[in-house]
């Protein structure tokens, strides 16, 4: 089946990329791309650790948890900082958040909840709209 695809792909003249190949599959490949990118990533919801590695006097084991909200924002909640669009990665409990794209690019390190507005709650699959040809991580393939 991909030989095929390749083949529609190299007799119309069409470079190798994830989102030619795509409209190859799709039966038509000089369809004109809209010029806009999904990209999606899965999240957990959950800590993973439920308590600390030190178990306290007593036998009493810490709790491993952060509180799940911090004035009024929780972890990857989408938002905006300075007119950019990203996730929340990292909390603190002063009000500070680490401020991440999909891809990984950092925002900001430590940016202040005062700064921020919340575009969309929460969920375990997280979706950033880019506007481009082909999404970086298939364009080095």
């Amino acid at each position: 089946m991909d030989n095929q695809h390749s083949c529609i792909r190299i007799a119309n003249g069409l470079s190798k990329s994830h989102m030619v190949d795509a409209r190859c599959i799709s039966g038509d490949p000089l369809a004109k791309p809209s010029g806009t990118v999904y990209l999606l990533k899965f999240v957990r919801k959950n800590n993973r650790q439920l308590h600390k590695a030190t178990i306290l006097k007593g036998g009493k084991r810490k709790s491993n948890k952060a509180p799940r909200f911090v004035k009024g924002f929780q972890l990857f909640d989408k938002v905006v900082y300075e007119r950019k669009e990203c996730f929340i990665f990292g909390r603190r409990s002063s009000g500070y958040f680490d401020l991440r794209l999909l891809d990984g690019t950092k925002v900001h390190a430590s940016a202040s909840w005062k700064k921020l507005k919340r575009v969309e709650h929460a969920s375990t699959l997280l979706i950033e709209r880019r506007k481009g040809d082909s999404s970086p991580t298939f364009a080095l393939a």
